[in-house]
C-alpha cells in the first residue's frame, strides 16, 4: 500500500510524575507525527503545562487537556489540524470523570481522524464508557486512528467493543507496569483503510523511567486521496 506515512504514539504519561527528562528524550527520539497522551495535565494551570510539555517534545497542542479530562493530542508541524472536539462520559458517583478527544487532520495528501481516551479502572464502569466511545468513533467518516489506555487487555469486553471493525497488531506484549510489564492495557487501532507498517511496544531503560506505562508506536500508511 502506498500513501502518506504517519507515525503515531499512544502514551499514558502518569500525570508527568516520573522522570520527565527520560520522557522528553524518548519521545523526541521516537519522533511521532501524532502523540496521543493519557493522564496529561487537566487541573491547575493545565493550559500552560500542556503547552510546556508540547514545547519540550518539539510538538504543538492539537486538542484536549482539561476539556477532555486529561486526554491530549500533540502533533508535529507535518500535520495540519482541521477540526477538534471532545466528549465526556457520564460520571459515576465516587469515580473519576473521564472522556475522549478527537482531531481531524491532514498530512501530505492524506486525511485522518485520531481519537484518544482513557477508560475506567472499574470493570463495572468501563463497558459503558467503551460503548459510548465506540459510538462516537463510528460516527467518524474516513480513515480513523483510535488509541487508549483501556485498563484491560485483548479479550476483555471493553477492548472487544473498541476493536470491533478496526485493526490492531497481534503483538500482545504487556505495556503495564513499565518496570515489570505484566498486562497489555494500552491499545492502538486503525480503520481497515489504514495499513500498519510497523507496530512496536517500546521497552528500554528510558521508557521504564519515563512513566508507569510503556509507549505504543505505530508506523501507519494512510490511503491517498
Amino acid at each position: 500500500m502506498t500513501g502518506p506515512a504517519l507515525r503515531v504514539i499512544s502514551y499514558n504519561v502518569h500525570g508527568l510524575k516520573d522522570d520527565r527528562g527520560a520522557l522528553v528524550d524518548l519521545v523526541r527520539e521516537l519522533a511521532p507525527d501524532v502523540l496521543v497522551v493519557q493522564e496529561a495535565p487537566r487541573r491547575f494551570r493545565w493550559r500552560h503545562r500542556c503547552a510546556a510539555l508540547a514545547d519540550d517534545l518539539g510538538m504543538v497542542v492539537a486538542a484536549g487537556g482539561l476539556p477532555a479530562l486529561g486526554n491530549l493530542l500533540l502533533v508535529n508541524l507535518r500535520v495540519r489540524v482541521l477540526d477538534t472536539w471532545v466528549m465526556r462520559y457520564p460520571l459515576t458517583p465516587g469515580r473519576h470523570l473521564r472522556g475522549a478527544v478527537f482531531a481531524r487532520g491532514s498530512v501530505r495528501g492524506g486525511t485522518f481522524t485520531v481519537a484518544g481516551s482513557h477508560l475506567a479502572t472499574d470493570p463495572a464502569e468501563r463497558p459503558a464508557q467503551a460503548a459510548l466511545w465506540k459510538e462516537a468513533l463510528g460516527a467518524v467518516d474516513g480513515p480513523l486512528i483510535a488509541a487508549a489506555d483501556l485498563n484491560e487487555g485483548p479479550g476483555g469486553g471493553a477492548w472487544r467493543t473498541v476493536e470491533d471493525g478496526l485493526v490492531t497488531s497481534a503483538d500482545n506484549r504487556p505495556t503495564f507496569p513499565a518496570t515489570v510489564p505484566a498486562r497489555r492495557i494500552d491499545g492502538l487501532f486503525v480503520s481497515p483503510d489504514i495499513a500498519i507498517d510497523k507496530y512496536e511496544i517500546v521497552e528500554n531503560d528510558r521508557a521504564r523511567r519515563a512513566s508507569d506505562h510503556l509507549p505504543v508506536v505505530a508506523d501507519l500508511v494512510l490511503p491517498s486521496e
